[in-house]
Order: C-alpha cells, then sequence, then structure tokens
C-alpha cells in the first residue's frame, strides 16, 4: 500500500520539476539565440557583399565615365588645336598666293622677257592643239608684243614639226577681259577648245600642282599624310 507524501515531499519534487523545466527552457533559448546569431551574421555577411559589390560597380562605372569624359575632352581638345593649326597654316599659304598673285603684272613690264614668256606660252598652245589654224587672244595693251611672240612661237613650231606651218591669227574683237594680269589663251577646234595660258591661270595651276612641295617646305613632311596631293 503506497503511502502518500508529505507535504514537504510535495513541495520538493514541485522544486525538481520546476528547476528542470526552467533548465529546458534556458537550454532552447540558448539554442534559438545561437541559431539567430548565426543567421544574423550570415544575412549581415550577404548584406555587407551586396553593399560592396553595389559600390564597385557603381566606383567602376563612375570610373569609366570619368575615363570616358578625359577621353572625349582631350579628343575636343586636340581637334581643336588641329583646325587652328591648319587653319593658320591655310592663311599662311592664300597668303602667300595673294602676295605672288599681286607682283604679276609687275612680270609684263620687262618687255623682253614678257615677250619671250608669251612665245612660249604661244608655242605650248600650239603643241597641244596641233592643228592648222589657231586663235590667240591677249589683252589689248599687249596687242604690238604679242604679235611678235606669235611669229617668233610660229617659226619654232615649223622648226620642230618638220616644217608644218601653222595659221596663227590674234584675235583682237575678243581681247582678255578686264583685270587680267597678261599671258594669252590659245583657240581652236572651231572655238571649241580654249587653252587658257593666261599669268592667272597658270597661278591657279601652280597653286595646285605646286602646294604639296610648298607646304613641305614650309611645316615640313607630315607623316599622317597617306597620300602626298
Amino acid at each position: 500500500m503506497a503511502h502518500a507524501m508529505s507535504d514537504d515531499q510535495v513541495a520538493g519534487e514541485l522544486k525538481k520539476m520546476t528547476a528542470f523545466i526552467r533548465q529546458e527552457a534556458l537550454e532552447k533559448a540558448k539554442e534559438i539565440q545561437i541559431k539567430a546569431d548565426e543567421e544574423f551574421a550570415i544575412e549581415k555577411s550577404k548584406l555587407v557583399r551586396q553593399e560592396t559589390s553595389s559600390i564597385d560597380s557603381q566606383y567602376e562605372k563612375k570610373f569609366k565615365q570619368a575615363g570616358m569624359s578625359q577621353q572625349i575632352t582631350r579628343s575636343t581638345l586636340a581637334n581643336k588645336t588641329r583646325i587652328k593649326v591648319l587653319s593658320a597654316r591655310q592663311e599662311l599659304l592664300d597668303d602667300l598666293f595673294d602676295k605672288a598673285r599681286s607682283k604679276l603684272p609687275e612680270y609684263t613690264k620687262d618687255q623682253g622677257k614678257y615677250q619671250d614668256l608669251c612665245s612660249k606660252l604661244v608655242l605650248e598652245g600650239l603643241y597641244a592643239m596641233n592643228e592648222d589654224k589657231v586663235v590667240v587672244r591677249a589683252r589689248k595693251e599687249d596687242y604690238d608684243l604679242v604679235k611678235k611672240a606669235i611669229e617668233s612661237a610660229r617659226k619654232e613650231y615649223k622648226k620642230s614639226m618638220a616644217d608644218k606651218e601653222v595659221l596663227v591669227e590674234l584675235d583682237e574683237k575678243n581681247p582678255q577681259s578686264e583685270g587680267c594680269s597678261g599671258g594669252v589663251s590659245v583657240v581652236g577646234g572651231g572655238g571649241r577648245i580654249d587653252i587658257n595660258n593666261t599669268l592667272d591661270e597658270r597661278l591657279k595651276l601652280l597653286e595646285t600642282d605646286a602646294l604639296p612641295m610648298v607646304r613641305t617646305s614650309l611645316f615640313g613632311k607630315n607623316e599622317n599624310r597617306r597620300f602626298q596631293d
């Protein structure tokens, strides 16, 4: 027959149960805390990695943008500088040929040299035309001188072309336009072909043909130019 527990025994048992439950609760709470700390640490590390990656990405993007901005700035400055240099060079070349153009009338003052030049210009036209009859046009003030130049050119042409005769007439009805610096035009083909050998036109040709040489003489050879035109 079981004996009934005394009040002290009941109180002792309750105390033991309470202590056990409390111990279990503490251990459980400790486990939860440890797990929570681990999860927090993992989440914190994840967030740190994400923020670090985001900062790195933004920095890289800004760095690239800054680099590109610098390249654009350098390119813009280089182009502006190049344009200024080219503009200054072109102004110098234009001034050079303008001065040469302004001195053309002085060349006609030496009648002997000028007549010899006109003779050579007429002869050049005769060779180019290779016709039996051509017409020469000149300035009104040069008519007497050009007539002599024509005769000299005609004789030289006959001599060099195995006595081939050519009729060369001075077109006094159609003089060179006002402002012409001198020289002649040789017209053939029934008026359809006009070889412009005036001093103004020859200077224009010189500007085109001699420009590369003049440019190199003034500024040196440009290593970046593929074609030296």
